[in-house]
């Protein structure tokens, strides 16, 4: 028959691997949350890369209208 300390071993064992792979998963969820994060810095960065010019223009003339100056 299977020796006591072995099958509390066993179950040690499956109990650690259990909790290390549910860390292993919210690490996971962290790490995915991040890169999302980034990837929408990067996407709005590259927005007013592509069209910030545009704005701050249309906001220089307006200015200039208002002010008088065109």
């Amino acid at each position: 028959m299977n020796n006591p300390e072995s099958e509390q071993e066993i179950i040690e064992h499956k109990v650690r691997r259990a909790a290390g792979l549910s860390a292993l998963r919210k690490i996971g969820v962290i790490v995915a949350e991040e890169q999302q994060a980034d990837a929408d810095k990067a996407k709005t960065l590259r927005w007013f890369v592509r069209y910030g010019w545009l704005v701050l223009t249309g906001g220089a003339l307006l200015l200039a209208y208002l002010m008088g100056v065109i």
